[in-house]
């Protein structure tokens, strides 16, 4: 498996589809927005609303048990999440079709490097990294985009992320990833292709 990390809005789910392997998308296993156990802000302007950037909003071990299976059984299935519903809104199988790699690319995607690297899973993990600015970009015009929250909001956390950019990228290289811009990320997705 080939792990892309980094901050929303990096590009790293446009990246695992130009790298052209089978996708399992991390963040499809947050919590649903009802969830009891979900994080919240406990200060500032986005005080109380729940806080979807931290590890706590998702769920690790149902992340493993699906890379666990991809990697034991080449399929898994795996649940569909819609960002703007704060939930699953369904299941879908992810098939691998023969394929020796595949990519997992989420936020959160650093925190399964090392649990693969000892189970023996991992080909590779990268953190992919841009200028804060355009990450801060990006993210915000996706976000809008899909209706994901409401624009206030969107800015407000937007402007806190990009604050707070370089140490989840440090974070990443701590849980072993290498961190890399995108372009130098599918150039090393490709040559582990080849």
């Amino acid at each position: 498996m080939i792990v892309l990390a980094g901050p929303s809005g990096a590009g790293k789910s446009r990246l695992a589809e130009r790298i052209g392997l089978p996708v399992l998308r991390l963040d499809d296993f947050y919590k649903d927005g009802d969830d009891p156990t979900l994080p919240r802000i406990a200060e500032g302007a986005n005080r109380g609303i729940v806080d979807w950037d931290v590890p706590e909003s998702w769920l690790l071990d149902d992340a493993m048990a699906a890379v666990e299976e991809l990697c034991r059984t080449g399929r898994a299935e795996v649940p569909v999440y819609e960002i703007a519903q704060n939930g699953r809104c369904g299941w879908q199988t992810l098939d691998l079709d023969g394929s020796d790699l595949y990519v997992a690319e989420g936020i959160f995607a650093q925190e399964i490097v090392q649990r693969c690297q000892q189970a023996g899973l991992l080909a590779a993990a990268y953190c992919v990294r841009q200028h804060p600015m355009v990450t801060f970009w990006r993210r915000l015009t996706r976000d809008l985009r899909e209706h994901r929250k409401p624009p206030l909001v969107l800015v407000r956390r937007g402007w806190v992320l990009m604050r707070d950019q370089q140490r989840v990228v440090s974070h990443a290289v701590g849980m072993g990833c290498r961190p890399l811009t995108p372009d130098q990320a599918y150039a090393a997705a490709v040559a582990l292709r080849s």
